[in-house]
């Protein structure tokens, strides 16, 4: 028994419609000489064969699959959620066809070269950093257009669009300043991540600039338990901190749970808390988070603004590091009194 074949071809719909190949593939090329005539043949055929022309003659020929690689991880966090639905709604607006790749990371795709190694894409993008100097080199090795968030590394093929992290994280070190806190903590997001690293550093640094003391610093991995256990050991002892910035809200949001029901701690009265992110919880009235605002809106505009330049063909001049400023979004988490 013969088995019928699964899809249609452009024979097949050239048979039906009396018409030769060439006229099938000139009917599905954009910009293509075909008269009307044809064309409709060709399209009726087409749906009475249900007929769908395939990607990959086109990407033989001209070397373009119109095929972008989104390296996507730490999906836990909302804010990895909105980035992937504005990069995905962004790119196929503008002709792009998405491919997800998954990595078991919060903040770095560079698990993802082997795998990116084995697909024919056209470009690159994704909220996560890329850290090693290997990757970076592993992804030049690509040729193709590399974009992601908050990269300390660039070279011809690898830009980075970066969050202001250390301007925000002295804006911090002031507000923490100005409501009278003299005792401080921060709660860390991975010791690698880049975005951890800048936060840390500029919150650090502007507190020794304004003359107070530094920062008690403990690990909590960007995750919401590891707020909770970190503000507990942080704050069990009689030298705690008045004032915690997190690494980001998920952790501020854990640290506020573990105040609150174990410690029996008031927020903001005993210890003002602030994250980074604005994820939609921080609104809510149980938490009020004071944070700030990667604007992932733009964040996304301007890769894709590389992406665009970068695919030109020739490829034209473009930024490779953009840094996009954050916004305080104060709220009742640090509305104490000096």
């Amino acid at each position: 028994m013969t088995r019928s074949k699964k899809y249609a071809s452009s024979t097949d719909v050239a048979r039906l419609a009396g018409v030769s190949q060439s006229a099938v593939s000139r009917t599905y090329k954009p910009g293509a000489s075909v008269s009307e005539e044809t064309r409709a043949k060709v399209l009726a055929a087409a749906e009475q064969l249900d007929y769908r022309p395939s990607m990959i003659p086109r990407i033989m020929l001209t070397q373009r699959s119109h095929l972008v690689a989104i390296v996507i991880g730490g999906m836990y966090n909302p804010f990895y959620a909105t980035v992937l639905e504005r990069f995905t709604s962004r790119l196929q607006a503008g002709g792009w066809q998405v491919l997800l790749l998954h990595v078991d990371s919060g903040h770095s795709f560079d698990a993802a070269i082997p795998r990116l190694a084995g697909y024919r894409v056209d470009a690159i993008v994704s909220a996560l950093a890329v850290l090693g100097p290997d990757t970076a080199e592993a992804l030049a090795r690509f040729r193709i257009p590399v974009i992601s968030f908050n990269t300390p590394a660039q070279n011809d093929f690898l830009s980075s669009v970066c969050c202001d992290n250390t301007g925000a994280a002295r804006a911090a070190a002031d507000l923490f300043a100005a409501r009278g806190a003299r005792r401080f903590g921060y709660i860390a997001g991975p010791a690698d991540s880049p975005a951890n690293q800048d936060r840390l550093g500029g919150f650090r640094d502007r507190l020794r600039e304004l003359g107070l003391p530094e920062p008690a610093v403990l690990g909590g991995h960007f995750r919401y338990e590891g707020g909770y256990a970190s503000a507990l050991q942080m704050c069990a002892g009689p030298d705690r901190p008045d004032a915690i910035f997190c690494a980001n809200d998920l952790v501020a949001i854990g640290a506020i749970d573990a105040l609150r029901r174990e410690l029996r701690l008031k927020v903001p009265d005993d210890v003002m808390i602030a994250g980074f992110d604005d994820i939609p919880a921080a609104g809510y009235a149980g938490y009020d988070l004071t944070t700030f605002v990667h604007d992932a809106a733009r964040m996304v505009d301007e890769s894709l603004k590389i992406l665009r330049a970068a695919t030109a063909a020739p490829p034209e001049p473009h930024e490779h590091r953009v840094v996009v400023p954050a916004m305080l979004i104060e709220r009742g988490t640090t509305a104490r009194r000096a």
